[in-house]
């Protein structure tokens, strides 16, 4: 899926040759109605965008410093957007049953209009979160 070249700078360079849309996992017809048909995440050479409703998250490529798949969750942990106290990481959450931490080298805004509150990392429950996790890992490795 990527490729990582040396950029006439020294920087590496990595290409997408293949966009990522991967769609969250819907248990419930209405909730996919309440978040509107441009949710989901997006991975191509522009970078990482995820939408879930009105929240919209975005990170160049060079941000990105991993993915696992993760789950199941609790409810209280899985459903709805959710910031952890902890280590102030975000939840786009759609079902209990699992999906993909990513993890990012510098914090990116995500919950706030504002941008004030800046996130380590993103959990998100896609239909297929190993394959973002991959994707997301290639890309890391090829950079």
């Amino acid at each position: 899926m990527t490729t990582g070249e040396p950029a006439a700078a020294g920087e590496p360079t990595v290409v997408v040759h293949h966009r990522l849309h991967a769609d969250f996992a819907v248990p419930f017809p209405w909730l996919r109605r309440v978040l509107g048909p441009g949710s989901g995440l997006e991975l191509d050479a522009a970078g990482l965008r995820v939408r879930f409703g009105p929240w919209l998250l975005e990170t160049p490529l060079s941000n990105l410093a991993g993915a696992e798949a993760t789950g199941p969750y609790r409810v209280f942990r899985g459903l709805g957007v959710r910031l952890s106290l902890a280590d102030r990481g975000l939840t786009f959450g759609t079902t209990t049953r699992g999906g993909v931490c990513l993890r990012f080298r510098e914090p990116v805004a995500g919950i706030d209009p504002w941008g004030r509150i800046r996130h380590p990392g993103l959990t998100v429950t896609v239909a297929e979160p190993q394959l973002v996790a991959e994707a997301v890992n290639r890309i890391v490795a090829g950079a």
